[in-house]
């Protein structure tokens, strides 16, 4: 049987108390499963910030995504994810990732380095967590025990790996480095490179005593009655992709709300993602979707 529908929100921008907190409301009354918050610079905080959702809502999960590593000690990493989780009432789900924008490096201060550097700290990072967080001493405690579900998100192959060895969820961003621009600068893959990192990840965990649950951001939603139209607007942004492929890929959904909840009955059956994200602009337009799929 294919895993069930949830459906998360990255909550980008911060006004207000108010108006964050009328968002987060909304979100759950438009039936999202999870409220996430990213780890960029010029974007909240993620920990307060989801502190402040779970006080405004009553069923939605929240969660990291994705925290940035090199942003982080994995000690003081611990107590946050700690506190969080207990203050929450057990509600966090804690995403992790490298970090992929240098500038954000650079304007902290932190060092940078090469991608398998990042990479080893991200694995230090989620040793140490598992080791601190679970340890009998551990204060403050998480409330789910020994920790909270982790997210990995990320596409190389060590990624990929590190994902099938010790996440609950294994994310996949469908997005690369575009040739040629600003280190940080992303363009979506095709469907069939995103096929290929879904494999590769399918190897990897193939010992995995419970299958991972899957997760995809949706980088767009356009709901339309012209998909074409859409998919040429698009490719002519330069986003990665020529017409074809955006009518395909599953990071782009387009179309009105029933074929788009078909793409991603199709794309469940095809990858398994079953969580998907959308960012908060299309808060509003794909809850149309979400109710299509409510309990699917």
């Amino acid at each position: 049987m294919p895993r069930p529908f949830r459906f998360g929100v990255n909550l980008l921008t911060l006004e207000a108390g108010d108006s964050w907190r009328r968002k987060c409301r909304r979100a759950e009354e438009l039936g999202y499963d999870v409220l996430l918050v990213p780890d960029h610079l010029g974007m909240p905080a993620p920990f307060p910030a989801l502190i402040a959702a779970a006080e405004a809502t009553e069923r939605p999960r929240v969660g990291t995504f994705v925290l940035n590593a090199g942003f982080w000690n994995p000690a003081l990493l611990a107590r946050e994810v700690a506190t969080t989780d207990a203050l929450t009432g057990g509600r966090l789900e804690l995403g992790l990732g490298t970090g992929y924008v240098r500038a954000e490096h650079e304007t902290a201060g932190l060092p940078w380095g090469s991608p398998r550097e990042r990479v080893d700290h991200l694995a230090r990072t989620v040793e140490e967590l598992d080791r601190l967080l679970g340890a009998p001493d551990q204060a403050p405690r998480p409330a789910q025990r020994p920790r909270p579900p982790l997210l990995i998100g990320g596409n190389g192959p060590r990624m990929l790996r590190l994902a099938a060895e010790h996440a609950e969820i294994a994310a996949f961003t469908g997005g690369r480095q575009a040739p040629g621009r600003p280190e940080g600068t992303l363009e979506l893959m095709p469907a069939d490179e995103l096929a290929a990192s879904v494999a590769r990840y399918e190897g990897y965990a193939a010992g995995r005593p419970e299958p991972a649950e899957r997760n995809l951001l949706i980088q767009q939603v356009r709901n339309t009655n012209d998909r074409r139209a859409v998919a040429r607007e698009l490719a002519d942004r330069g986003v990665g992709l020529d017409e074809e492929q955006a009518l395909e890929v599953p990071t782009l959904l387009i179309g009105t709300p029933r074929q788009m909840a078909e793409q991603l009955r199709e794309h469940r059956e095809r990858f398994g993602f079953s969580y998907l994200t959308v960012l908060d602009s299309a808060l509003e337009e794909f809850a149309p979707v979400l109710a299509e799929l409510h309990g699917s």
